[in-house]
């Protein structure tokens, strides 16, 4: 198979869908890999790493998109890309399509079979492939919020971790998830007061094994996000629903009941966010006010530590993307009922239901759309 790697067009993305580690073992497996010249060049992977481990060099992304059978990348096609597609390629990518009606019309129109890493499932129903990014967003969550507190970014002029006879900032972090844990690790490190909210009793459980009393824990409720985002220095968003849009937990009237200079940060804004007062923002320009809160709403945070975010994603998409090339996309999703579940659209087919609820399209199951 011939598998194609675009360079990333989004603002400030300097991620890539293969590392050259990755290149080196679809090759060991008979592959041909196509990488756009300069792709990880940011993250120095070079084309002479590329070429070493066996890919060649396209200078337009048109080769690419006309020539390979299955196009790997880190995020969802701009409008140009999904025109690029044709049908019966292979979009191997994160797509986030249930806010996304645009993206949604363009992948439908295309024809292409559509694998969306957000929405493929492990055997514990986990998602794999999403978890390595939550990690980085959820851990780099805390790093943004502690900086936009500062005075001189616009913040309250809190210092997460207090120091000796000042109290500490308190954190609020909504979603027990893997988002939600690892921003508990890193404002616990920081030495934050920090409160985290979930819906599941037993992930409460759970949180409560981890951190002791380092947090404090709480069953998400209407009540119980009014108590505590009044009195939060930052407040971080990580809620999620596999593959639908966020639902809306904290509304604009919270804001007015905060201290002014305060940071919520909105790691759900792929999925639409989770906040009423969300818009997405780049790494170009991350923060908007609104009624006196900071907002920190980037798309693509993982961006910002390129490197890190690149080789912790192919470590888990990798075994995907060989199954895929080795046995072809149809036997290999019809042979694996995760990967299946990261199927979005099929031959101008809606395949994933929370998708064609949100934007209106009619369902087809996944094996149907494959089968027919």
């Amino acid at each position: 198979m011939l598998i194609g790697v675009p360079k990333e067009i989004k603002n400030h993305e300097y991620r890539i869908g293969l590392t050259p580690a990755g290149v080196k073992e679809l090759v060991a497996n008979g592959h041909q890999v196509m990488i756009e010249t300069n792709g990880g060049k940011a993250i120095d992977f070079t084309d002479e790493h590329y070429i070493a481990a066996g890919a060649t060099i396209s200078n337009t992304p048109e080769e690419i998109f006309a020539s390979a059978e299955m196009i790997i990348k880190v995020k969802e096609p701009q409008p140009n890309e999904c025109k690029m597609l044709r049908e019966g390629q292979l979009l191997y990518t994160y797509l986030h399509l249930a806010p996304d009606p645009g993206q949604t019309e363009l992948l439908v129109a295309s024809g292409a079979t559509c694998i969306a890493y957000e929405t493929v499932t492990d055997g514990r129903g986990g998602l794999p492939l999403l978890a390595p990014m939550s990690e980085v967003a959820g851990r780099m969550s805390i790093q943004a919020a502690a900086h936009h507190l500062e005075k001189a970014q616009g913040g309250s002029g809190v210092l997460l971790g207090g120091v000796p006879g000042v109290t500490p900032g308190r954190v609020l972090i909504i979603g027990g998830g893997v988002v939600g844990t690892n921003a508990a690790k890193m404002a616990v490190g920081m030495g934050a007061d920090v409160t985290l909210l979930d819906r599941s009793l037993n992930r409460l459980r759970e949180l409560d094994d981890i951190f002791g009393n380092s947090i404090k824990t709480a069953y998400s409720t209407v009540d119980a996000i009014d108590k505590f985002s009044a009195t939060a220095d930052v407040i971080i968003g990580g809620v999620l629903i596999p593959g639908a849009a966020a639902p809306k937990l904290v509304r604009k009237e919270h804001l007015s009941r905060m201290r002014a200079g305060s940071v919520i940060v909105d790691v759900a804004i792929d999925q639409g966010g989770c906040f009423e007062t969300s818009k997405a923002t780049t790494h170009r320009d991350p923060t908007y006010v609104v009624d006196d809160i900071i907002h920190y709403c980037v798309a693509n945070m993982p961006g910002g530590v390129a490197r890190t975010s690149t080789i912790a994603l192919n470590n888990a998409t990798m075994p995907f993307s060989v199954a895929l090339a080795n046995k072809g996309p149809k036997q290999a999703l019809l042979e694996n009922a995760n990967l299946l579940n990261g199927l979005n659209v099929h031959r101008g087919m809606v395949t994933y239901k929370a998708v064609s609820d949100a934007l209106g399209y009619p369902y087809v199951p996944a094996v149907e759309a494959l089968n027919s």
